[in-house]
């Protein structure tokens, strides 16, 4: 799951920076999503330990009567423009300061490796398995860990558009395993009518793969 809607009136890329609360309407979206997970075999909640995460987490593991457990490995990717306001049509791409980070899209080079997000994602995932093991998990992320380990598991390339990514806020990204293997992927915004229309998933929206196309079953 993606957290919620974060109050952030300044509109600063906060990364990992402590102090970034849900609003109100991520509050909202918490609630909801705890509902439509209500009548769920959930036995295993876990989140980032940042607190918009930790935020989001709380109402679905209370309705299941659990304690919200913490994974260093689903925090939010390093970023090196965390704290800055950086987006389009601000101004940041001809700051000269700003273009050593800007080299390489496919590393990327203005923050943490995409195949280490892979790797910390996917051991993440492996532990919330084995907790919940034949029962479910819910794991609180972030988006563009959720894209990428996604991405990963359908086989697509790591490196995209970033408005392309199909991860929109309190939304459920859902991988279902036979064993230890990951056989299918599926997608779900049970939250999506709270979502202001600018921060939906992208006009072309990824397509959920089944197992026997993205996994060669």
């Amino acid at each position: 799951m993606r957290h919620g809607e974060v109050h952030n009136p300044d509109g600063v890329l906060y990364g990992r920076r402590d102090g970034y609360h849900l609003s109100e309407l991520g509050r909202e979206m918490a609630d909801r999503v705890a509902e439509h997970l209500a009548g769920r075999d959930v036995t295993h909640v876990v989140s980032s330990p940042l607190e918009r995460a930790q935020e989001t987490a709380a109402p679905v593991a209370k309705a299941h009567g659990l304690d919200v457990a913490t994974d260093e490995r689903l925090i939010e990717a390093a970023n090196v423009f965390e704290g800055k306001t950086f987006g389009v049509g601000d101004g940041a791409l001809r700051r000269p300061e700003n273009w050593r980070h800007l080299t390489n899209p496919f590393r990327p080079s203005w923050g943490e490796p995409y195949i280490e997000q892979v790797v910390r994602m996917m051991g993440a995932l492996d532990a919330a398995r084995d907790a919940a093991r034949g029962h479910e998990a819910v794991c609180v992320s972030h988006q563009l860990p959720i894209w990428i380990v996604r991405s990963f598991a359908e086989r697509r390339r790591l490196w995209h558009d970033p408005r392309r990514r199909q991860c929109t806020l309190a939304s459920l990204t859902s991988f279902t395993y036979q064993g230890d293997r990951i056989v299918s992927v599926g997608y779900s915004e049970p939250a999506l009518d709270l979502v202001p229309p600018h921060l939906r998933a992208g006009a072309r929206p990824a397509r959920s793969k089944g197992a026997s196309k993205a996994f060669g079953a």
